[in-house]
């Protein structure tokens, strides 16, 4: 709710494009991941098979999740790099089996009763959950997130690598780095340390933690990427409004305000403004 104001400011009132239809499938989807994930484990009593379908819903939900977070990296790596299709085509290519792997992991390892089930746990006779039980050890999935946090490290590598030709090209211009550019960039390591952290704790969750700490895990996974990564594809395109951006109306893909800019920057203006000499 404290991003909003912003939403309707820099999203809906604003010329949309694909990266507005990318926002407001991980806003609100990511909205009703998360209430699925608050009203499954305890918060009230789930009969067993009801437990397993959301556990379900929850796993594949995140899945679905983390695919639009990075079609979302994907997408303003092409913007930065002046919307040269042969890196969108290399990432898109890669991105592939990444989906591919994610999609065997969710049917191999969290749709099968065998390796995930539910269980009643009684604590009084009239206080009683189901929860999750996970009956192999987590090496199967810390090798399915290895491909994962490497496709995540190039995508880091190629944010960075353009942050540092902007910076050296608007240096010898004599000019300030773009604060775009540099919000984009801090989007990528932020979220790339946000994966880490979330495909480390959905290994661990596999190992046989204490009650407590597997809930913290939980509580984790399922809140902070809901709230997180929308948040920072709001601070970009607000970064973008108040920054003294060249054809600040573009929408975020046209935007030329990373590339070098010529001599004479003219910036948009309203033309009942303007005063011929």
């Amino acid at each position: 709710m404290t991003t909003l104001e912003k939403e309707i400011t820099f999203v809906w009132e604003r010329q949309w494009s694909a990266m507005t239809y990318l926002y407001l499938v991980v806003r609100y989807f990511g909205i009703l991941v998360a209430m699925i994930c608050a009203c499954w484990g305890g918060l009230f009593y789930i009969p067993e098979a009801v437990s397993y379908g959301m556990f379900l819903l929850m796993q594949w939900g995140f899945s679905v999740y983390f695919c639009l977070a990075e079609v979302i990296l994907i997408w303003s790596l092409y913007a930065l790099y002046n919307q040269s299709k042969h890196i969108l085509y290399v990432l898109l290519g890669l991105f592939l089996p990444i989906v591919a792997l994610d999609i065997a992991v969710n049917i191999f390892l969290w749709s099968r009763p065998s390796v995930v089930s539910m269980q009643e746990i009684i604590i009084t006779p009239n206080i009683k959950y189901c929860t999750a039980f996970f009956h192999i050890g987590p090496m199967p999935a810390i090798y399915a997130s290895i491909p994962v946090m490497c496709y995540d490290i190039l995508l880091v590598v190629l944010a960075i690598v353009v942050l540092g030709k902007h910076l050296k090209e608007r240096k010898e211009l004599k000019m300030r780095p773009s604060a775009y550019v540099v919000t984009i960039v801090r989007y990528h390591v932020i979220y790339f340390v946000l994966n880490l952290a979330t495909q480390i704790f959905m290994a661990i969750l596999w190992a046989d933690l204490p009650m407590v700490a597997t809930y913290l895990v939980q509580l984790f996974n399922g809140t902070a990427p809901f709230i997180i990564v929308p948040r920072l594809i709001i601070s970009m395109l607000d970064t973008h409004a108040n920054d003294n951006c060249v054809h600040v109306s573009k929408t975020f893909e046209d935007c030329v305000c990373w590339t070098s800019p010529p001599t004479l920057e003219q910036y948009e203006m309203n033309p009942a403004h303007y005063v011929p000499a």
